[in-house]
C-alpha cells in the first residue's frame, strides 16, 4: 500500500463486525434490548464508531463495571496521591537517590496476582504487547529499518517480573531518539516508503494467558484502582528522575499518532487521541488516569493498523 497525501486519503471505514457470543474467548454478552430501560454498558460495547478489538473491549467493559471502580477508586486515589506527594517531596530533599528495579517488578507481579481482577491483568499484559507491535511497525516502515526492534512480549503476569515495565519505557524512549536521528540522516525516507509500500508484518495477534476461572476473593480491584495504588510503590522504587521519565512517557500518544499518519497519509482518525500536547505534560498525580487513557489509545491505534492491514491484504488499501 503506497503512502498517499493526507488531502487525498479517505477516512478509513471499519467493517461492521458481528457481535460475538459470550464464551471464554468472547467475554461480554449484551442483554436483550429494553427500549424503556436501555443498558448504557451494552450501548458502549456494541457501538463501533471507534473500532476496538471486541475481545479486549469486552474485558474493558467488565473492568469498568467492577464495583471497586464505583466505590473504592476515589478514596484509593486520594490516599495514593497523599502518599505520592510525601514520597516525591522526601526523595527530592534527600542528598542521594536510590532505586530497586527487581523489587519493583516482583512486587508488581505479586500485587497484580493477589489484588487485581483478571480483567485488569489481561489489559495490562496485552498493552505491553501492543506497544511492541506498534513500535516494530514504525521501525519496519521508518527511515532506518535496522533500528533495534522490541522483543518484549509477555503473556502472563509473572512475565512482568522480568523488568517489563522498565523495558517498556526504555523501548519507547530509545525508539523516539533513534527514529528522530534516522529522520535527520535520511531526509527523503518518506519517498522510499512510497516506493516500497507499507509492511504490516509486525501487526500480529498477541497471546495473553490469564486464568479467568480461578477468582480468589482478594482479586477484585479494577484497572485504574490498581494503577493508583501501585504508582505509589513505583515512585518509591525509582529515582526521582526515573519516575518523572516514566510519567512523561504517557505524553507521547499524539507523537505516535502523527508517526503513523505520516506513513499512511491518513490524519482523519487522530481526533481519538486525547493525550495531547507533550510539551505541556500532565502532573504525576494524574498518572493513573493518563495511563488508562494511554492504554485505550493504544488499543485504538493497534486496531486501526489491523484494519489497514486487512485493507492491504484485500487490495483495497
Amino acid at each position: 500500500m503506497d503512502v498517499v497525501s493526507a488531502s487525498t486519503q479517505a477516512p478509513i471505514q471499519a467493517p461492521i463486525e458481528p457481535l460475538p457470543l459470550q464464551s471464554d474467548l468472547n467475554p461480554y454478552l449484551p442483554e436483550p434490548h429494553d427500549r424503556r430501560n436501555p443498558n448504557a454498558w451494552d450501548a458502549l460495547y456494541v457501538d463501533q464508531a471507534i473500532p476496538v478489538d471486541l475481545i479486549a473491549k469486552g474485558y474493558m467493559i467488565r473492568d469498568l463495571r467492577n464495583w471497586t471502580r464505583s466505590y473504592l477508586l476515589l478514596p484509593i486515589a486520594f490516599i495514593a496521591n497523599v502518599l505520592l506527594a510525601i514520597i516525591m517531596t522526601v526523595k527530592r530533599l534527600l542528598p542521594f537517590q536510590f532505586s530497586n528495579y527487581t523489587l519493583m517488578h516482583r512486587s508488581a507481579a505479586w500485587f497484580l496476582n493477589t489484588f487485581a481482577s483478571p480483567e485488569a491483568c489481561y489489559l495490562i499484559v496485552r498493552h505491553i504487547c501492543l506497544g511492541s507491535n506498534i513500535v516494530n511497525f514504525l521501525i519496519d516502515n521508518g527511515p532506518d529499518p535496522t533500528i533495534e526492534k522490541s522483543k518484549l512480549y509477555p503473556s502472563t503476569i509473572n512475565d512482568l517480573a522480568e523488568n517489563a515495565f522498565l523495558e517498556h519505557d526504555l523501548i519507547l524512549y530509545n525508539f523516539v531518539l533513534d527514529y528522530s536521528k534516522a529522520q535527520r540522516e535520511n531526509p527523503h525516507w518518506i519517498q522510499q516508503v512510497r516506493e516500497r509500500g507499507l509492511s504490516f508484518d509486525s501487526i500480529k495477534p498477541v497471546q495473553v494467558n490469564i486464568d479467568f476461572t480461578k477468582r480468589r476473593w482478594l482479586r477484585i480491584l479494577d484497572l485504574e484502582s490498581s494503577i493508583e495504588l501501585f504508582k505509589v510503590f513505583y515512585s518509591l522504587c525509582l529515582t526521582s528522575d526515573e519516575f518523572e521519565r516514566a510519567v512523561l512517557s504517557l505524553e507521547f500518544d499524539e507523537n505516535f499518532g502523527c508517526y503513523v499518519s505520516a506513513l499512511t497519509g491518513d490524519y482523519n482518525w487522530n481526533h481519538v487521541i486525547t493525550n495531547r500536547h507533550p510539551l505541556a505534560p500532565e502532573s504525576s498525580f494524574s498518572s493513573a488516569r493518563n495511563l488508562m487513557l494511554h492504554g485505550i489509545i493504544s488499543e485504538y491505534l493497534h486496531r486501526y493498523l489491523e484494519l489497514r492491514k486487512e485493507m492491504a491484504v484485500s487490495g483495497k488499501g
